[in-house]
């Protein structure tokens, strides 16, 4: 504290060191541009924040796209894959279904054979028959049908008087297999027939 004569008045005015001017010191048009300046930096950083947001979310979202695509692409491969080996492993067993077809159609032989044998050959054919039938596979016995090229396959023609059992099938030499895939019938393999033929 100093005391200073000012024509015969005692003036006291307090005096520190570490006494900093006051903001109230600077003009309001200095503040105003102070913080304009820091809100337009503040704006700016804003946005470009944003600008950022937007592109990692772009980002995570066209990656999300592409790893479902990616996951569907891979369960239809699967099902194809799925779909390919049952009809392979079907393919496999025909020539099987096929000696037990000539097996138990020569009747002569068949009746010769043991009782207990014939069973046990029924009872593995019966189970082969269920496997078939849990992969969607029928057989396929075309006899009096009208012969089409796409499920049969003509190995020979016989003669017939009836006019009516031209391109018919008459007999069957090899059953076919049809298959049901994806609610489709496919055919795994055709039937070989004979055909009518009049003369």
């Amino acid at each position: 504290m100093v005391n200073i004569d000012n024509e015969n008045e005692d003036v006291e005015v307090d005096i520190t060191s570490d006494e900093k001017p006051e903001i109230e010191d600077l003009e309001i048009e200095d503040l105003e541009e102070m913080s304009g300046d820091k809100l337009k930096q503040l704006r700016k950083k804003l946005e470009c924040c944003e600008e950022e947001k937007r592109g990692i979310l772009e980002d995570s979202q066209r990656a999300k796209a592409d790893f479902l695509n990616a996951k569907r692409r891979l369960d239809e491969e699967r099902a194809r894959d799925r779909v390919r080996h049952r009809r392979q492993h079907v393919e496999e067993l025909l020539p099987l279904c096929d000696s037990f077809q000539m097996a138990i159609g020569n009747t002569e032989a068949w009746e010769k054979a043991e009782e207990s044998w014939r069973k046990g050959v029924e009872g593995i054919h019966t189970q082969l028959t269920r496997l078939l039938d849990s992969y969607g596979v029928t057989t396929v016995d075309p006899t009096g049908e009208a012969f089409d090229p796409y499920k049969h396959e003509a190995i020979g023609t016989e003669e017939v008087a009836d006019a009516k059992m031209q391109d018919k099938v008459i007999s069957v030499v090899q059953k076919g297999y049809e298959m049901t895939i994806d609610g489709k019938i496919e055919t795994i393999r055709p039937a070989r027939v004979t055909t009518g033929i009049v003369k």
